[in-house]
């Protein structure tokens, strides 16, 4: 990645202010902790697929988020799943994204991330195993599926919000 412009820079702090107040102020905040989380503000992960800046700013708004939950731990857990799996799945399936599912509705590169997103949830299953003593495989699926469902979701906003927004810049 090129280095980055005060515009850049100004861009990844306003989205990671957007996941923060999608995830810590209430009504979103009795969905996005624990064991059976909705995070709406993960629909923000599809701005990776537009430009690799998003990656700092999910990360960021993530680690900020994480913060008010359990913690360092969930500041280091988080923060480091996301920064890991958004890059891992954005180079895994950006050759997708000009294909679609559905007439124009939802790309294939949204929706493989959203299923292998899901599935990295295994580490938010471990992280509240431990912390919590949340039963491990039963936290790895609520968490996956509201993973999945959110991003789903976020998909379809975002995809329409790129049609009339240049996040390329």
């Amino acid at each position: 990645m090129k280095s980055l412009t005060s515009r850049d820079y100004v861009q990844v702090a306003l989205v990671a202010a957007i996941y923060i107040v999608f995830t810590v102020l209430p009504p979103f905040n009795a969905i996005s902790y624990g064991p059976y989380q909705f995070r709406l503000s993960e629909m923000l992960n599809f701005l990776a697929f537009y430009h690799p800046k998003y990656i700092l700013a999910v990360t960021l708004g993530c680690m900020i988020a994480n913060f008010y939950s359990f913690g360092l731990i969930d500041v280091v857990v988080g923060g480091l799943s996301t920064l890991i799996f958004v890059s891992l799945g954005v180079k895994l399936f950006k050759g997708y994204q000009k294909d679609y599912l559905f007439k124009g509705q939802l790309n294939k590169a949204f929706f493989y991330f959203s299923i292998f997103f899901a599935l990295s949830m295994v580490t938010v299953a471990a992280e509240l195993a431990i912390i919590a003593k949340a039963p491990f495989f039963w936290t790895w699926l609520t968490t996956g599926l509201g993973e999945l469902l959110s991003l789903l979701v976020g998909s379809l906003v975002i995809e329409k919000l790129g049609q009339r927004i240049d996040f390329r810049r």
